[in-house]
């Protein structure tokens, strides 16, 4: 299991060149730069032995927000490891994709 800090940096290496806007929970929309991943930790996976706890997995919900329906990032984020497609929307003139991430 990795850390969040991991993970960032594993997003931040997604980017292209002249944006790492990679962001952990979504900050105030003025705050925000596109294109852009924003990711939440939002379930926990946790595998049991014998009835007791044995390992814990963190879910993230990682969501790349662009203006170019083409980008390249969407595929590279499904790339990933324990990574799956959950939806895509089109909201405020910016192409939604979001995936969930075992991490």
């Amino acid at each position: 299991m990795g850390q969040r800090s991991d993970l960032h940096t594993i997003l931040l290496a997604l980017m292209p060149e002249d944006s790492k806007n990679v962001y952990h929970q979504r900050p105030p929309s003025v705050g925000m730069s596109y294109p852009c991943i924003v990711y939440t930790r939002d379930a926990l996976d946790t595998i049991h032995a014998d009835n007791a706890p044995y390992r814990h997995e963190k879910r993230y919900q990682v969501t790349i927000m662009d203006q170019n329906p083409d980008s390249a990032i969407p595929d590279a984020v499904a790339n990933l490891p324990k990574c799956s497609f959950d939806r895509h929307f089109t909201a405020d003139n910016l192409n939604h994709d979001v995936y969930n991430l075992y991490f």
